[in-house]
Protein backbone atom coordinates (compact mmCIF):
# COMPACT_ATOMS: atom_id res chain seq x y z
CA UNK A 1 0.00 0.00 0.00
CA UNK A 2 1.13 3.53 -0.74
CA UNK A 3 0.92 7.12 0.41
CA UNK A 4 -0.56 9.33 -2.32
CA UNK A 5 -0.03 12.98 -3.16
CA UNK A 6 -2.63 15.32 -1.70
CA UNK A 7 -4.16 17.73 -4.20
CA UNK A 8 -3.62 21.39 -3.32
CA UNK A 9 -6.34 23.92 -4.05
CA UNK A 10 -3.95 26.34 -5.74
CA UNK A 11 -3.25 23.78 -8.47
CA UNK A 12 -6.25 21.44 -8.47
CA UNK A 13 -9.44 23.33 -7.67
CA UNK A 14 -11.45 21.60 -10.42
CA UNK A 15 -10.59 18.13 -9.11
CA UNK A 16 -11.38 19.11 -5.53
CA UNK A 17 -14.77 20.45 -6.65
CA UNK A 18 -15.83 17.15 -8.26
CA UNK A 19 -18.41 15.14 -6.34
CA UNK A 20 -17.58 11.62 -5.26
CA UNK A 21 -19.43 8.62 -6.69
CA UNK A 22 -21.13 6.14 -4.33
CA UNK A 23 -19.28 2.90 -3.78
CA UNK A 24 -21.38 0.09 -5.28
CA UNK A 25 -19.15 -2.79 -4.31
CA UNK A 26 -16.37 -3.16 -1.79
CA UNK A 27 -13.90 -4.58 -4.28
CA UNK A 28 -10.11 -4.78 -4.30
CA UNK A 29 -9.76 -1.30 -5.80
CA UNK A 30 -11.81 0.33 -3.02
CA UNK A 31 -9.95 -1.61 -0.33
CA UNK A 32 -6.67 -0.41 -1.82
CA UNK A 33 -8.00 3.16 -1.83
CA UNK A 34 -8.93 2.87 1.85
CA UNK A 35 -5.45 1.67 2.78
CA UNK A 36 -3.81 4.38 0.68
CA UNK A 37 -5.95 7.05 2.34
CA UNK A 38 -4.96 5.76 5.77
CA UNK A 39 -1.27 5.70 4.87
CA UNK A 40 -1.49 9.19 3.39
CA UNK A 41 -3.22 10.62 6.44
CA UNK A 42 -0.74 8.98 8.80
CA UNK A 43 2.07 10.56 6.76
CA UNK A 44 0.56 13.97 7.65
CA UNK A 45 0.27 13.99 11.44
CA UNK A 46 -1.06 17.54 11.37
CA UNK A 47 -4.27 16.21 9.77
CA UNK A 48 -7.18 14.26 11.28
CA UNK A 49 -9.18 13.54 8.13
CA UNK A 50 -8.78 12.89 4.43
CA UNK A 51 -11.32 12.37 1.66
CA UNK A 52 -10.83 10.39 -1.55
CA UNK A 53 -11.23 13.47 -3.82
CA UNK A 54 -8.17 14.96 -2.11
CA UNK A 55 -6.05 12.22 -3.68
CA UNK A 56 -7.92 12.51 -7.00
CA UNK A 57 -10.04 9.40 -6.41
CA UNK A 58 -13.67 10.38 -6.80
CA UNK A 59 -15.44 7.86 -4.62
CA UNK A 60 -17.46 8.52 -1.48
CA UNK A 61 -14.76 7.34 0.89
CA UNK A 62 -13.10 9.21 3.76
CA UNK A 63 -10.79 8.31 6.60
CA UNK A 64 -10.75 10.11 9.95
CA UNK A 65 -8.85 10.06 13.23
CA UNK A 66 -11.30 10.75 16.03
CA UNK A 67 -10.66 12.03 19.54
CA UNK A 68 -8.23 14.80 18.61
CA UNK A 69 -10.06 17.84 19.97
CA UNK A 70 -10.00 21.24 18.29
CA UNK A 71 -6.96 22.39 20.29
CA UNK A 72 -4.86 19.41 19.19
CA UNK A 73 -3.98 18.59 22.79
CA UNK A 74 -5.09 14.94 22.57
CA UNK A 75 -3.49 12.18 20.52
CA UNK A 76 -6.08 11.15 17.92
CA UNK A 77 -7.26 7.58 17.53
CA UNK A 78 -6.11 5.31 14.68
CA UNK A 79 -7.63 5.88 11.24
CA UNK A 80 -11.06 4.51 10.48
CA UNK A 81 -12.78 4.47 7.09
CA UNK A 82 -16.27 5.80 6.38
CA UNK A 83 -17.67 4.58 3.06
CA UNK A 84 -20.79 6.16 1.53
CA UNK A 85 -21.41 8.32 4.62
CA UNK A 86 -24.80 10.02 4.63
CA UNK A 87 -25.93 12.52 7.25
CA UNK A 88 -29.40 11.71 8.60
CA UNK A 89 -29.37 14.12 11.54
CA UNK A 90 -27.31 17.24 12.24
CA UNK A 91 -27.69 19.73 15.08
CA UNK A 92 -25.86 21.82 17.68
CA UNK A 93 -24.19 24.14 15.17
CA UNK A 94 -21.29 26.10 16.65
CA UNK A 95 -18.14 27.85 15.53
CA UNK A 96 -14.95 25.84 15.79
CA UNK A 97 -11.47 25.40 14.36
CA UNK A 98 -11.18 24.35 10.71
CA UNK A 99 -8.32 23.59 8.36
CA UNK A 100 -7.51 21.34 5.44
CA UNK A 101 -4.53 19.43 4.09
CA UNK A 102 -5.38 20.83 0.65
CA UNK A 103 -4.79 24.35 2.08
CA UNK A 104 -1.48 23.93 3.95
CA UNK A 105 -0.83 26.71 6.43
CA UNK A 106 -4.31 28.25 6.15
CA UNK A 107 -6.77 27.91 9.04
CA UNK A 108 -10.08 29.35 10.04
CA UNK A 109 -13.23 29.36 12.10
CA UNK A 110 -16.38 27.87 10.57
CA UNK A 111 -19.82 26.94 11.82
CA UNK A 112 -20.56 23.22 11.74
CA UNK A 113 -22.82 20.74 13.56
CA UNK A 114 -21.38 19.27 16.75
CA UNK A 115 -23.85 16.40 16.64
CA UNK A 116 -24.12 14.12 13.61
CA UNK A 117 -25.95 10.88 13.01
CA UNK A 118 -24.54 9.20 9.94
CA UNK A 119 -25.32 6.04 8.00
CA UNK A 120 -22.09 4.50 6.80
CA UNK A 121 -20.40 1.37 5.50
CA UNK A 122 -17.18 0.23 7.15
CA UNK A 123 -14.23 -1.38 5.40
CA UNK A 124 -15.68 -4.85 6.06
CA UNK A 125 -18.81 -3.95 4.12
CA UNK A 126 -21.06 -3.65 7.20
CA UNK A 127 -23.65 -0.84 7.11
CA UNK A 128 -24.79 0.89 10.31
CA UNK A 129 -25.71 4.19 11.95
CA UNK A 130 -23.14 6.04 14.01
CA UNK A 131 -23.31 9.17 16.14
CA UNK A 132 -20.43 11.67 16.25
CA UNK A 133 -20.33 14.46 18.81
CA UNK A 134 -18.15 17.47 19.58
CA UNK A 135 -15.08 18.02 17.42
CA UNK A 136 -15.43 14.48 16.01
CA UNK A 137 -18.67 15.68 14.38
CA UNK A 138 -16.81 18.70 12.96
CA UNK A 139 -14.15 16.44 11.43
CA UNK A 140 -16.67 14.04 9.88
CA UNK A 141 -18.81 16.91 8.56
CA UNK A 142 -15.71 18.50 6.96
CA UNK A 143 -14.79 15.26 5.20
CA UNK A 144 -18.34 14.61 3.96
CA UNK A 145 -18.27 18.15 2.51
CA UNK A 146 -15.28 17.08 0.40
CA UNK A 147 -17.38 14.31 -1.16
CA UNK A 148 -19.80 16.98 -2.40
CA UNK A 149 -17.10 19.33 -3.69
CA UNK A 150 -17.51 21.71 -0.75
CA UNK A 151 -14.31 23.15 0.78
CA UNK A 152 -13.83 24.73 4.16
CA UNK A 153 -13.27 28.18 2.65
CA UNK A 154 -16.86 28.00 1.38
CA UNK A 155 -18.04 28.05 4.99
CA UNK A 156 -15.86 30.96 6.11
CA UNK A 157 -18.10 33.96 6.73
CA UNK A 158 -15.52 36.72 7.12
CA UNK A 159 -11.89 37.45 6.29
CA UNK A 160 -11.31 37.87 10.02
CA UNK A 161 -12.10 34.14 10.39
CA UNK A 162 -9.10 33.11 8.26
CA UNK A 163 -5.56 33.16 9.58
CA UNK A 164 -2.01 31.97 9.04
CA UNK A 165 0.28 30.69 11.76
CA UNK A 166 3.49 32.74 11.79
CA UNK A 167 6.50 33.03 14.10
CA UNK A 168 6.72 36.10 16.31
CA UNK A 169 9.79 37.84 17.71
CA UNK A 170 9.75 35.61 20.79
CA UNK A 171 9.89 32.50 18.60
CA UNK A 172 6.36 31.43 19.48
CA UNK A 173 3.60 30.71 16.99
CA UNK A 174 1.20 33.58 16.41
CA UNK A 175 -2.17 33.53 14.66
CA UNK A 176 -2.21 36.33 12.11
CA UNK A 177 -5.58 37.10 10.45
CA UNK A 178 -5.37 37.09 6.68
CA UNK A 179 -7.21 40.42 6.67
CA UNK A 180 -4.30 41.95 8.63
CA UNK A 181 -1.70 40.75 6.12
CA UNK A 182 -3.38 41.50 2.83
CA UNK A 183 -5.77 44.01 1.37
CA UNK A 184 -8.53 43.09 -1.12
CA UNK A 185 -7.20 42.80 -4.64
CA UNK A 186 -3.53 42.68 -3.67
CA UNK A 187 -1.22 39.97 -2.47
CA UNK A 188 2.40 39.21 -1.79
CA UNK A 189 4.57 36.14 -2.01
CA UNK A 190 5.28 35.14 1.58
CA UNK A 191 8.54 33.25 1.81
CA UNK A 192 10.41 32.30 4.95
CA UNK A 193 13.68 33.53 3.44
CA UNK A 194 12.43 36.96 2.27
CA UNK A 195 11.96 38.40 5.74
CA UNK A 196 12.44 42.02 4.66
CA UNK A 197 9.55 41.76 2.23
CA UNK A 198 7.37 40.05 4.83
CA UNK A 199 8.09 42.66 7.48
CA UNK A 200 7.49 45.55 5.10
CA UNK A 201 4.16 44.22 3.87
CA UNK A 202 3.07 43.12 7.34
CA UNK A 203 3.79 46.61 8.65
CA UNK A 204 1.27 47.98 6.15
CA UNK A 205 -1.32 45.81 7.88
CA UNK A 206 -0.29 47.03 11.32
CA UNK A 207 1.65 43.89 12.29
CA UNK A 208 5.02 44.36 13.95
CA UNK A 209 7.69 41.77 14.66
CA UNK A 210 6.57 39.30 11.98
CA UNK A 211 9.54 37.15 10.97
CA UNK A 212 8.36 34.25 8.83
CA UNK A 213 5.30 32.64 7.31
CA UNK A 214 4.62 29.49 5.26
CA UNK A 215 5.99 29.38 1.73
CA UNK A 216 2.83 30.52 -0.01
CA UNK A 217 1.16 33.56 -1.40
CA UNK A 218 -2.40 34.53 -0.65
CA UNK A 219 -4.42 36.73 -2.96
CA UNK A 220 -7.72 38.08 -1.72
CA UNK A 221 -10.06 39.64 -4.22
CA UNK A 222 -13.07 41.71 -3.27
CA UNK A 223 -15.51 39.84 -1.09
CA UNK A 224 -15.14 36.24 0.00
CA UNK A 225 -16.46 33.26 -1.93
CA UNK A 226 -14.96 30.03 -3.28
CA UNK A 227 -13.43 31.86 -6.24
CA UNK A 228 -12.16 34.96 -4.45
CA UNK A 229 -9.65 33.20 -2.23
CA UNK A 230 -6.58 31.97 -4.07
CA UNK A 231 -3.76 30.24 -2.26
CA UNK A 232 -0.96 30.51 -4.76
CA UNK A 233 2.51 29.08 -5.10
CA UNK A 234 5.34 28.37 -7.50
CA UNK A 235 5.81 32.01 -8.45
CA UNK A 236 8.94 34.14 -8.01
CA UNK A 237 8.93 36.54 -5.06
CA UNK A 238 7.22 39.83 -5.74
CA UNK A 239 3.99 41.75 -5.37
CA UNK A 240 0.99 40.40 -7.21
CA UNK A 241 -1.90 42.46 -8.53
CA UNK A 242 -5.06 40.40 -8.95
CA UNK A 243 -6.86 40.67 -12.28
CA UNK A 244 -9.97 38.92 -10.99
CA UNK A 245 -9.09 35.59 -12.60
CA UNK A 246 -8.40 32.28 -10.89
CA UNK A 247 -5.75 29.73 -11.68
Amino acid sequence: MASRDILLYRNHEAALRRKGRPVRKLNRSIKRLVEDLKNTLMAHPEGVGLAAPQVNAHHRVVVVRLGAGSDGSSEPDPCIALINPEIIEARDERRDFDGCLSFPGLYGQTTRPHFLRVTVMDERGMCFDRVFEGFDAVVVHHEIDHLDGVLFIDRVESLEDLYRVCIGENGQQVRVPVSAILHPGRGVWINSVSRTRISRFAAKGGINGLKSCPNDMIVLQKGLNPHSLLVMGDKPPGDYQSDGSSE
